[in-house]
């Protein structure tokens, strides 16, 4: 398994693999090295079973990981079943490595790209590796106007892309009109146009999309009069009505997130009735409350005539938390307690809403200053931060994912690790003035105010 270095994905984190491969033999064996003699060798391989190496690996990897970060789990794992014959035969273990790639990588459910989970393994190392070093592809994506897709253009509207979400094979990019364009990845053609069902308007961008919740089966979206629609990626039934606002009594719905168990919308308007949850499964609504938004309730009113700059974010970084935020707070909610709130913190010099983002365990917040912070979701403990250029003007973008934050300020993508804040690089391209933007663990997408689709895809090549 293991004679090359190309077989864990490379050398990305710089492992010493002769240096390592010594002293590996020799903890194996539990340091018994009174002679060469083949028999004992054979005697001390005798000693590991396999579930024990199997465990060790796991091990070495997550600790290889939090010292350093999980580019240094592959080279770790290489040194690890150098040790014998035995070993090695252990790494060829598809269990083993369904394993690793979930406690490195957070890749639970199905295979992606590779017919075994090695490969799944080695694909995630290489592409967070392109991250970290700025190789990837960028691609333009075709936009269809709405006149060319068989649909009256709204005069009185300036359409403008407002919601971007990722999923494995599709990207779903929602406008200012309420309607969600949907693309195919790997084609990086256009798949679809989703349209809402709206039965009256309570202002010029009251169906402006606030949020998009998306897997590869189906496409979830919400507008700012409260309406939450569900449709099929495959297009096989029409756009369904999942959740009729109520504006009046909720306010406007200013963002909306989510996963498969969980909806989580924030509204700004109406005091004590901040976020709606539901029940991704049954649609139900199961919670009602919270102040975060009360202090915006004027401004929460003005988004349904105006799209004012955001005024509140919310993340569903993982299936039982939710991270929201206002330019000067930011809060943690238990989704599974419905109401429990696991962290608060106010911020004094206030926050740039639009620069706030979450993955996995973690996220990202830029202050007016340019001061951004990485937060773990559970404990709002720092875990590092580093300066954004141009941040002072409030008019930066961010996203993250597991590994990478980046932010967008004059049209400048910036890359960070989060790990220690270090700076890596900017992209090459120039985008002009970006209105959304969202990562996940292979590509980095973003929409500029002319409505052009901008792809950045560091999926290993």
């Amino acid at each position: 398994m293991a004679s090359s270095s190309s077989q864990y994905g490379g050398n990305g984190s710089g492992g010493r693999r002769g240096r390592g491969r010594g002293r590996g033999r020799g903890r194996g064996r539990g340091g018994d090295f009174e002679g060469p003699s083949s028999s004992r060798r054979r005697s001390g391989d005798g000693v590991w079973p396999e579930p024990f190496v199997e465990a060790l690996a796991v091990q070495v990897a997550i600790d290889a990981s939090r010292s350093v970060n999980r580019l240094a789990a592959a080279p770790a794992l290489f040194n690890l079943f150098q040790v014998c014959s035995r070993w090695q035969a252990v790494s060829r273990s598809d269990p083993l490595w369904r394993e690793l790639t979930r406690r490195i990588w957070n890749r639970r459910l199905r295979l992606l790209h590779n017919p075994t989970w090695r490969d799944e393994f080695i694909f995630r190392h290489r592409t967070a590796h392109n991250f970290r070093t700025r190789r990837y592809v960028y691609t333009a994506l075709p936009f269809i106007p709405p006149d060319g897709d068989g649909h009256d253009g709204d005069e009185d509207n300036v359409l403008l892309c407002r919601r971007l979400a990722l999923s494995d094979h599709h990207l779903a990019a929602g406008f200012s009109d309420g309607s969600v364009r949907l693309f195919h990845l790997p084609s990086r053609t256009h798949l679809l146009t989703l349209r809402p069902q709206h039965l009256n308007h309570l202002g010029r961008f009251s169906r402006a999309v606030s949020g998009i919740i998306l897997s590869d089966a189906q496409v979830i979206f919400a507008s700012h009069d409260g309406d939450i629609h569900v449709a099929m990626v495959n297009n096989v039934a029409p756009v369904r009505r999942a959740h009729l606002g109520a504006v009046v009594n909720d306010g406007a719905l200013v963002d909306f997130s989510g996963c498969s168990q969980w909806w989580v919308g924030l509204y700004a308007g109406v005091p004590g009735r901040a976020f709606h949850v539901w029940n991704g499964l049954t649609e139900e609504l199961v919670f009602v409350g919270g102040t975060l938004t009360d202090p915006e309730a004027v401004t929460g009113w003005h988004l349904l005539t105006d799209l004012t700059d955001e005024i509140a974010r919310v993340r569903v970084p993982t299936h039982d938390s939710a991270v929201a935020c206002t330019s000067l707070r930011v809060i943690v909610l238990d989704l599974t307690n419905h109401g429990i709130i696991l962290g608060d913190e106010e911020f004094r010099r206030g926050l740039i809403v639009g620069s706030v983002d979450a993955s996995d365990s973690a996220f990202v917040a830029v202050d007016a200053r340019g001061l951004a912070s990485v937060r773990r979701v559970g404990t709002l403990e720092e875990i590092c931060r580093f300066t954004v250029r141009g941040a002072t003007q409030r008019a930066v973008l961010g996203c993250m994912n597991s590994g990478y934050a980046i932010m967008c300020a004059g049209g400048v993508f910036r890359v960070w690790e989060v790990e220690h804040g270090e700076y890596l690089y900017s992209f090459r391209e120039r985008v002009g003035e970006v209105t959304a933007v969202a990562a996940d663990e292979r590509y980095v997408v973003a929409c500029s105010s002319d409505t052009s689709v901008h792809l950045w895809d560091f999926g290993a090549q």
